[in-house]
């Protein structure tokens, strides 16, 4: 598929990343011509330098065979207006990034006008996730499919819990409770367990369930889950001014570290029932006069990596029972940090290329059936994809002990007419199910990819 791509920033390079993998036919525009000759030297694809919102460079950046044109420029108004411009020159596809706040009531009617495919807000996406880890502190990840109906859930397995030396196929008399494990991590490699796996302490572990059995699994098996009562961030952007309305909502106390003192007011404004702090959190007299001690959660927001592990392994010393979150830019320094264990690290840029990937997908659908969902898992070493199954779909009414799939692949769950499946050998398929796969395979845009050839 030709995709062009408006926009060489962080997010503009990590979607080029991923749809290069894919083998996409890709071309870039951006303004600077630095960043196009470095995007270029670093990737097979087109460059071309100026402005998206420019016909002249839409069409040098062959606008006319395009499939999509997705827009993550710096400004929502130029991405609003390339998609226009997009749309009248070459029919394509639109994705446009909007991340004020002031359009966020308004985005739905600037989809319809505009004609758009999909909007994309990273701030927002990146502030709900961190407020359903901090609704359920125990998981380090969450993602939800079939509109909430199935979670997808990853920890840590604790020393001395009832899983440890257990084999998964024991794991109904152990908890007696609805669950399935679909992915293992131990010491950086990731499988796909059949039922003889023996789990360990320290494996971090995916699990497929409802969100009731979900939190009964964790009950069972000794790990709180108790949502947070109080929230201490550390950075007033709009990551935290999305995820504070969240979390206000909900009950929940909040109080932001900002130490921009303009932003500080306009903050207190936004968010009359938040707490808001004019100070720098390296200091760590000011953090422990604001109470880290006695915070059940702690998330660093700030825009420079390094700050915001510093202040969380500070953090970690100070209140080990704390929920850490830390947003990172460079996901190339998760090996590194994920030694030290401070929680769940968020990647704004990467929830949104996963965003962008699932339409993708779903775009170069053939026969059967469309990618609802996508997410990466495990440290991105896997992925957790939802599939909506149509008539002529090659799995249907086979049992799926029957069904030649490829190694390393799980099919994890199947949601009919709202009814969740933990599905065994002699589960079907059906048309109109929403199935629920997990593999180390990338690029399956259909239920076939599943399939042996």
């Amino acid at each position: 598929m030709r995709v062009i791509i408006a926009g060489c920033g962080k997010v503009g390079i990590t979607i080029v990343e991923r749809l290069v993998r894919e083998g996409h036919d890709v071309a870039v525009i951006d303004t600077d011509s630095k960043v196009i000759s470095d995007v270029t030297d670093n990737f097979d694809v087109m460059g071309v330098v100026g402005n998206g919102a420019s016909y002249s460079t839409l069409k040098e950046a062959g606008i006319e065979d395009a499939n999509l044109l997705i827009a993550v420029t710096d400004s929502d108004e130029q991405n609003l207006l390339c998609c226009l411009f997009a749309k009248k020159a070459g029919g394509c596809n639109t994705i446009a990034r909007v991340r004020n706040p002031v359009y966020s009531g308004e985005i739905g009617y600037i989809k319809e006008e505009l004609g758009l495919s999909m909007t994309i807000n990273p701030e927002y996406a990146a502030a709900t996730e961190i407020s359903r880890l901090l609704r359920f502190p125990s998981a380090i990840k969450i993602d939800t499919f079939a509109r909430g109906r199935v979670e997808l859930l990853q920890f840590v397995i604790p020393e001395g819990s009832v899983l440890s030396d257990t084999a998964i196929e024991n794991l109904p008399q152990t908890v007696r409770v609805g669950v399935l494990i679909c992915a293992v991590e131990r010491e950086g490699e990731v499988v796909i367990p059949n039922g003889q796996y023996i789990l360990r302490a320290g494996d971090t572990i995916s699990i497929v369930a409802s969100p009731n059995h979900a939190r009964n699994f964790f009950s069972r098996i000794g790990i709180d889950i108790h949502r947070v009562r109080n929230a201490m961030l550390v950075g007033g952007g709009t990551i935290a001014y999305y995820l504070s309305r969240q979390l206000l909502s909900y009950g929940i106390e909040v109080k932001i570290i900002e130490k921009d003192r303009d932003r500080c007011e306009q903050l207190a404004d936004l968010l009359p029932q938040a707490v808001i702090i004019n100070g720098d959190a390296t200091d760590h007299d000011l953090l422990m006069e604001e109470g880290i001690e006695k915070a059940d959660s702690f998330v660093t927001l700030t825009g420079i990596d390094e700050e915001n592990i510093f202040l969380s392994m500070f953090a970690q010393q100070h209140n080990a029972g704390a929920k850490l979150i830390t947003k990172t830019n460079r996901i190339a320094i998760d090996d590194i940090v994920s030694k030290f264990h401070l929680g769940s690290m968020i990647h704004p840029k990467n929830i949104t290329a996963e965003y962008i990937l699932r339409f993708v997908r779903a775009m170069q659908n053939t026969i059967g059936s469309n990618v609802e969902t996508l997410y990466n898992i495990v440290e991105n070493k896997a992925e957790a994809l939802e599939f909506t199954i149509h008539a002529d779909a090659p799995v249907v009414g086979i049992p799926l002990a029957e069904l030649a799939t490829k190694d390393n692949v799980l099919i994890a769950c199947i949601i009919r007419k709202g009814k969740i499946i933990l599905p065994n050998g002699q589960t079907s398929i059906e048309v109109g199910d929403s199935v629920i796969i997990v593999t180390t395979h990338r690029g399956f845009g259909d239920i076939k990819d599943i399939l042996k050839a």
